[in-house]
């Protein structure tokens, strides 16, 4: 990649939008695949009540719209200012009740998950016409549109997987007897639910889409060993691929009441699968049986979502 092209990847703005100051990307095609775009304002002819707690709003009573939602609550309704990075406010906006603990445990991926994947782990990677895998180092650009990976020179040397054409990722998991699955809850706050924590990553199968090719290409990431012979380090890299953020959702048309609020602040950007019957195998594919061999482990499955 050429130096012109990173510096146009990297470069950033400042502009003023009703909502406050946001750092953006300069060119909006190299913007993050995690971010969200600012939703419209419910008009404030439409909502002379507080849409979470029904206050009618009057000369003392004043509305206010949260930042992340853009529907119209009274002050102590939302009167929290939590910074929204997804959203590349400079500083912290206001924002409702039910959408300021999302922000929370957002600003906690970007301040440590965020700086795990940038940094990378080593992996043994197999592509799917491979007979061996190659040791690579995986990590997230700096712009968090692609997944770099680097080989030693022996291999495929450097290769790049764009996450928005990322179409469904399975993790391998071990510490579950075989045949279950790892269940989550909704990104990015999720843990392993298995009883007492045993549970960890140690892999993950992509499957993606590559520019000008039919069908689907699939590698395979096994976490390998760092300089000092732990893979602890691959291990707390995969972990932190189940708190990527939410995946941007088109907005809803506004309604009142709490039970009409966005989805796009609670949805997963790696959407769990549904969990399969007693009669269903997760360990058909090839990876799958790969992992249980070498591993003993479970696997858990995952979709991108796309809406």
């Amino acid at each position: 990649m050429s130096s012109e092209v990173a510096a146009r990847r990297d470069a950033k703005k400042l502009v003023r939008s009703p909502s406050g100051l946001r750092m953006v990307p300069e060119h909006r095609a190299y913007g993050s695949p995690f971010g969200l775009e600012e939703p419209p304002w419910v008009p404030d002819k439409e909502c002379p009540r507080c849409m979470q707690c029904d206050t009618k709003f009057d000369f003392l009573t004043r509305k206010h719209h949260c930042r992340r939602c853009g529907k119209c609550f009274c002050d102590k309704c939302c009167g929290q200012k939590v910074a929204l990075r997804r959203m590349c406010f400079v500083d912290p906006v206001r924002q409702c009740a039910g959408c300021a603990p999302v922000s929370r445990r957002e600003a906690d991926f970007y301040d440590r998950q965020l700086k795990l994947l940038l940094s990378g782990a080593t992996f043994l990677v197999t592509f799917e016409n491979s007979e061996k895998p190659d040791t690579m180092v995986c990590r997230l650009s700096s712009n968090q549109r692609f997944l770099l990976l680097d080989g030693d020179g022996d291999g495929d040397g450097h290769r790049e997987v764009e996450v928005a054409r990322i179409a469904a990722v399975q993790m391998l998991t071990e510490g579950l007897p075989p045949g279950d699955t790892l269940s989550h809850t909704s990104l990015p706050a999720s843990r392993p639910a298995a009883e007492g924590g045993n549970a960890r990553a140690i892999g993950m199968t992509l499957q993606y889409t590559t520019p000008g090719a039919e069908g689907l290409t699939q590698l395979t990431l096994t976490a390998g060993e760092d300089a000092d012979g732990s893979r602890r380090q691959a291990t707390a890299w995969l972990a932190a691929m189940h708190k990527v953020p939410a995946a941007p959702r088109s907005p809803a048309p506004a309604r009142r009441g709490a039970s009409a609020r966005l989805s796009q602040a609670h949805a997963s950007f790696w959407s769990p699968c549904r969990r399969p019957s007693s009669s269903t195998s997760l360990g058909t594919s090839n990876a799958t049986r790969a992992g249980r061999s070498a591993w003993g482990s479970s696997t858990c499955s995952w979709a991108h979502r796309h809406d």
